[in-house]
C-alpha cells in the first residue's frame, strides 16, 4: 500500500483539508479521493491528491 495526500483549498486560498490515506494504486487513489471528496462536498473546490513520489493524481481548480 503506498500513502497519499488529499488537500483541499477554498476560494481564498484557506486550506480547508490535508489528509492522508493508502491505497493499491494511484487508479484506486483516484477513486478513494474522489470518493472523499464526493462525502466532504468539496468536488468543487481547488483540490488535489498527490503519490509518495509527488505525481498529480487529481487536481481541479
Amino acid at each position: 500500500m503506498r500513502t497519499y495526500v488529499l488537500t483541499v483549498f477554498n476560494h481564498e486560498g484557506k486550506k480547508l483539508l490535508e489528509e492522508t490515506f493508502e491505497a493499491a494504486s494511484d487508479k484506486d487513489a483516484e477513486q478513494i479521493g474522489t470518493n472523499r471528496l464526493d462525502d466532504l462536498e468539496y468536488s468543487n473546490y481547488t483540490h488535489r491528491c498527490v503519490s509518495p513520489d509527488g505525481k498529480l493524481i487529481l487536481f481541479h481548480r
